[in-house]
């Protein structure tokens, strides 16, 4: 079975005529096929009701990166270095979790989606880490993607423990935004050097996960351990949606065998 995976994008002028485009960066669709499922994106163009039907035939949702989270979602005034908001993704993105958790699917929620997570589960953000809580770590870099900045330690015991297989990544940043207040319901199990948290999960579910780097891209690394703790990461995930499929996929017929006596 090749479970699908709804992966979400933005979407903003562009063109000869400034028209809305819908953008992404391939490297999440090729991180999601490359371990054999199938991605399938979801639009700000599409209306949230769409957004939970797609998410009614799908296996796992995968909340990408990209523009700050509006801050009303979290009940706060927006501060001054607050970046561009984007509130048609934001009503797509928040009922896509919303449905996503509805149906205990797998969720991997990346950068912006991480603070997605943790907004639509009930926490709030720092608006901007320099002038909200200033740490010797810049985790908005100007460095190259692929240079690593600062170390992360892996909590011991959570499920992001279980897939990377190690204490401590070393990884990169590029995000002026983070969790401030942690949602009920999730656990902060990967902390930067400076106390940010940098990965977030939800004990109470089955596969929900969110990282603050850029895992599609492969901006994390295990000093002591040549696997590819990014890589391990989605193959977590499609792992996760293939056996969610065979579960609805039983679920299904057991309830067609009960309908027809």
């Amino acid at each position: 079975m090749r479970p699908l995976i709804v992966v979400t994008t933005t979407m903003g002028p562009g063109g000869d005529h400034g028209l809305p485009q819908v953008r992404l960066y391939a490297q999440y669709i090729a991180a999601v096929e490359a371990h054999g499922a199938v991605a399938l994106l979801l639009t700000p163009g599409h209306s949230p009701e769409s957004a939970r039907h797609l998410l009614g035939m799908a296996h796992a949702l995968v909340l990408t990166g990209g523009e700050d989270v509006d801050p009303a979602r979290y009940g706060q005034e927006p501060h001054p270095e607050l970046g561009g908001i984007n509130p048609p993704r934001d009503a797509t993105e928040f009922a896509a979790l919303e449905a996503a958790l509805e149906r205990r699917m797998p969720v991997l929620a990346i950068c912006r989606g991480c603070q997605v997570l943790n907004v639509g589960m009930g926490g709030t953000l720092f608006q901007d880490l320099p002038s909200q809580r200033p740490g010797r770590v810049h985790h908005e870099q100007t460095a190259a993607w692929n240079h690593r900045s600062h170390h992360a330690t892996v909590q011991g015991g959570s499920g992001l423990r279980r897939i990377f297989g190690v204490d401590e990544l070393f990884i990169n940043s590029f995000h002026h935004q983070a969790v401030d207040a942690l949602a009920p319901g999730l656990a902060a199990t990967v902390v930067a050097e400076d106390g940010v948290v940098e990965g977030i999960e939800a004990p109470g579910y089955p596969w929900v996960y969110g990282v603050q780097w850029h895992p599609e891209r492969g901006e994390a690394q295990a000093a002591h351990d040549q696997r590819d703790p990014d890589r391990r990461l989605f193959w977590a995930l499609v792992q996760a949606a293939r056996e969610f499929g065979e579960t609805m996929g039983g679920r299904a017929e057991r309830a067609e065998a009960v309908a027809s006596g």
